[in-house]
Parts: structure tokens; C-alpha cells; sequence
């Protein structure tokens, strides 16, 4: 799964000198369509301050209820492939701008409110929030140090930032900011926050959004940083909004279609009562099939018979989904029943068995084709491939998540004459990846990723799920596909038609 979630709330607050007179403290810019950071050491005066500093820090919240949602059916915060990254856009337009400096970004311990300011020349807006006022929604909530300066451990008392936490993944209490250094000075943030959304998800982390600030020193040197500038969720450029980008292996990879000697390979059996995924019922007692080693596979062809255990498939480490079950084995060409056949043939049929434990209740029988490993002479062409979406609708609504149904065919293939008419399934690839592509300005929205955008393949077709919140209402876009197959990699564009997202 690839998703995007935009930010809902941001802002940045600031202390900066007006007129020489004034500080900027209660001024809000949550209206405002760009995020500035700066720092300036002695560049105005203020009375009663020698070698002033003005600081703006940025705010910015992004609602993880649709993220929470799928903890309780398809995501693993514990999984290995689970990432998060904070994605902020540069909007450079030839400003001054600062080089070789860090940034820092925090989990935040108090909520904030956005408001409504725009005005970022004179900071004449009063709002909430403010580099002294956190938020009004429920009760007058002030920083505890002026800017959110306020930093400490998870759960202590009087800060406004998180630097410490205990995160309860085994590794005690430690550091839970993370940083990007920026040479130029117009990069876009780009950073891992996994371990920040995973805390906030699991419950370890207080719900509140980030901070983003010069790191360290960076704060209190006698150097000047004017301006880094990134595009806020109020700008027009949709694709340049504050962003967390969400990528999960959820893949299934089911090889019956393409099974092959003396390499493991994975086998699915699902299960539904009235068209509800269900786990399956078996004995008297009507206990429900659940977890690993639930029950056994046969795998059988004259007098070869192989029994391994099948389990509830997981998703990630630790997440069991309801009614699919999975069993992954290896056959061996060398073993004797086999080997002598194999001598004269590239396959063997085999009937599969899913049983009970106990072998006395079956659940499904199917067969399977067994195939050996393709052994040629060099072919490095690329093949023909075909590939299409076979379920494409011209709109779709931002609330959908939609299930994509993929067919593909080698169009080099050679062709078998049946007296009778057969079903055309295509083919079985295993490395199939899809990205969307914005259709009038052909920007790239979610790119090919081996974690995030990989094609699931089932028993009979592929297909691929898209959370169509992640791409921007009113636009137009198409999918791309790129397949590696025999040490070759294809991209295929423009597959089937355009769809448009609608509200």
C-alpha cells in the first residue's frame, strides 16, 4: 500500500522584530500559503535587547484516523516494509535563502489551533496560534516556554516538544526527533518518521502533529539563516502540500499459476461465509482456524505425497488476516517417485489437499502444476508484454479505496489451438509494480516503490488497492506499470483509460 495523507493543520509562529519596536508574538499565519523558516541574530533592534534573535518554527498536524483505521485490517505498525516519511515542498522563487544548515523535526506535546492569519510581511494578524498561544479550542492553552521552546521526555510535565520517549519496542527510552541536513538550501524535507507515527499509533506518542525548527545551536549562533521557504497546505500547487507518505508491503503472492521444482513457493486457500471474509469452522465444536500451523496441506501425484502445515496468512509480523490462509513449501524433481518421470516430462500434476491436523476434515480440493525452471539458451530480449486494468471506471470518489484488477499477457508467447474454448488468465508474473501518474501534467504522484505499490497475483488474476483520499480531487490520472521478468524490466504507460477523482 502506497498512501498519502496531507496535512489538515499548519502554521509557523515567530518572534520577529516590528518597526523596531514590537516582537511579532501573537502574530498567526495559519492562513498564510507558505511555511517560512528563518533566524536572524542582530538584524533589527528592539529596546532593551542587545543582539536580538528572531525565530520562526513551523506547526503542522495531519489527522491519522484513515492510518488508524487499517491497524485493525491490513497494517502491521511492527512490520519491517512500514515506513512513514514527512514530505515538505521548497518553493524557491529567487529569495535569499540560507545554505549548509539542519533542521529538526519533533514530535509535538500540545495541540495547536491553525487559524486564519495571511499576512507574513507585518505579522498584523492576531490568531491562535502564536509563538505564545497554543490553542483556544477547548480552554486558553499557552506554551509553557514561549516558540513551543519547551522540550523534554514523553510524559513529563511543562513541555510543548518531545525529544525522549519510550516507545515500548524494546529499546528504552531514547531520542525520537529526526533531522535532514540541507547543502543548498532548496531541498524539499523529505524524513523518516516512522517511529514517531508508529508511537503516535500504538499510543506511546501524544496525537499533537510536529514541530520542525533549526537544530540545535543553529537557534542561538551569531549566524543569520533567511529564508527557507515550503509550500503550505493553502497553496494551489496540490501536489506541493505537506505530505506524510505511508508505504506498506501488503502483497499476496500466490504461485499456483507458475509453481516450479525445487524452489519454495506459496500456495492460498480463502475462505467466506455470505460474502464476509470468515475464518473456516472446523469439528463439532465449531472452533475457528486461527494462527500458525491451523491445519495441513497434501500435496499428492501417484505415489509421491508430501504433507506440510498451512496458517493464517500474516501481513507484517505480527497481523493474522481473517479467512486467508497461506502454505509455503518446496517439491524436489530429485525425489525418486518423481525423478524418473520428470526424465521425459517439464511438469507433474498434483492434487492438493487442505485438511485439519488431523487429516480427517477436508476443506478444499484443487490440483496444482508443477513446472520445471526455465533452462535455455541466452534470451535477454525483452518480451511483448500486454497488460491491462480490466475493472476501470471513468470517476471514482475520494472517499473509495478501489481494488485494481490486472491482466497480462506475453504476446510472444506461442499460440495453443483447443478444440474447446478456454478461459485466458495471462500470465503469472511475480514482480509486478504500478505508479499514477497525474494525466495533464504527467507528474509523477505515487512513483514505483518495491514496498508500497507492489501488484498482489491470486490464483487466477493481479491486483493492487489504491486509497484514492491519497490523489487530489478534480484531477485526471492514469497508471503505469513497470514488470521485471527473466532479468529484463519494462515500463508500460497509459495502461488502460484515464479516471478522474471526485468528491
Amino acid at each position: 500500500m502506497y498512501k498519502i495523507i496531507n496535512a489538515s493543520k499548519d502554521a509557523y509562529i515567530t518572534n520577529k522584530i516590528i518597526g523596531s519596536s514590537i516582537r511579532a508574538k501573537d502574530s498567526n499565519t495559519g492562513g498564510a500559503s507558505s511555511l517560512d523558516l528563518f533566524k536572524l541574530y542582530d538584524e533589527n533592534t528592539v529596546l532593551g535587547e542587545t543582539n536580538p534573535i528572531e525565530l520562526s518554527r513551523l506547526l503542522l498536524y495531519f489527522d491519522l484516523a484513515s492510518l488508524r483505521a487499517l491497524t485493525g485490517s491490513s497494517l502491521d505498525i511492527n512490520s519491517s516494509t512500514f515506513s512513514v516519511n514527512l514530505k515538505l515542498h521548497d518553493i524557491y522563487g529567487g529569495q535569499t535563502c540560507p545554505t549548509n544548515f539542519k533542521l529538526a523535526v519533533y514530535p509535538l506535546s500540545k495541540s495547536f489551533d491553525e487559524g486564519i492569519g495571511r499576512d507574513v510581511i507585518e505579522f498584523r494578524d492576531v490568531d491562535v496560534c502564536n509563538f505564545l498561544t497554543a490553542s483556544v479550542s477547548s480552554g486558553l492553552s499557552v506554551w509553557n516556554t514561549e516558540g513551543a521552546g519547551a522540550i523534554g521526555t514523553c510524559g513529563s510535565p511543562s513541555i510543548d516538544t518531545i525529544e525522549k520517549a519510550n516507545l515500548f519496542d524494546g529499546l528504552g527510552t531514547r531520542f525520537v526527533f529526526t533531522e535532514q541536513t540541507f547543502s543548498k538550501g532548496t531541498e524539499d524535507l523529505d524524513v523518516d518518521v516512522t517511529d514517531i507515527v508508529s508511537g503516535t499509533l500504538a499510543g506511546n506518542l501524544p496525537d499533537c502533529g510536529f514541530l520542525i525548527s533549526f537544530s540545535g545551536t543553529m537557534e542561538t549562533d551569531t549566524q543569520t539563516r533567511f529564508v527557507k521557504r515550503f509550500a503550505s497546505r493553502n497553496t494551489t500547487s496540490v501536489d506541493k502540500r505537506p505530505k506524510l507518505v505511508i508505504k506498506y508491503d501488503d502483497s499476496v503472492i500466490d504461485h499456483s499459476r507458475d509453481f516450479v521444482f525445487n524452489v519454495s513457493g506459496s500456495i492460498f486457500l480463502t475462505n467466506y461465509e455470505r460474502g464476509v471474509p470468515a475464518n473456516i469452522v472446523s469439528g463439532s465444536a465449531a472452533t475457528r482456524l486461527t494462527g500458525l500451523n491451523c491445519g495441513k496441506v497434501r500435496i499428492v501425484s501417484g505415489s509421491y505425497q508430501q504433507t506440510v502445515n498451512f496458517s493464517q496468512h500474516k501481513k507484517g509480523s505480527d497481523f493474522f488476516t481473517t479467512g486467508l490462509y497461506s502454505a509455503s513449501f518446496a517439491v524436489s524433481s530429485f525425489d525418486p517417485p518423481l525423478f524418473n518421470y520428470l526424465k521425459n516430462s517439464t511438469s507433474a500434476s498434483f492434487d492438493v489437499i487442505w485438511s485439519s491436523n488431523d487429516l480427517t476434515v477436508g476443506f478444499l480440493t484443487g490440483s496444482l502444476m508443477i513446472n520445471r525452471s526455465e533452462t535455455n539458451f541466452a534470451d535477454l530480449d525483452p518480451r511483448r508484454i500486454f497488460i491491462n486494468i480490466t475493472n476501470m471506471k471513468s470517476t471514482y470518489l475520494s472517499s473509495e479505496t478501489i481494488r485494481f484488477k490486472v491482466f497480462v499477457e506475453d504476446l510472444a508467447k506461442p499460440i495453443k489451438f483447443e478444440k474447446l474454448p478456454i478461459e485466458n488468465l495471462g500470465i503469472f508474473v511475480e514482480q509486478v509494480y504500478y505508479r499514477v501518474r497525474d494525466l495533464e501534467s504527467s507528474k509523477i504522484i505515487i512513483p514505483f516503490d518495491t514496498a508500497g505499490t507492489r501488484v498482489s497475483m491470486d490464483s487466477t488474476t493481479g491486483f493492487f488497492d489504491v486509497d484514492m483520499s491519497s490523489l487530489a480531487v478534480g484531477r485526471n490520472y492514469t497508471f503505469d506499470f513497470q514488470i521485471v521478468k527473466n532479468g529484463a524490466t519494462q515500463t508500460i504507460n497509459n495502461v488502460a483509460a484515464s479516471f478522474r477523482v471526485v468528491e
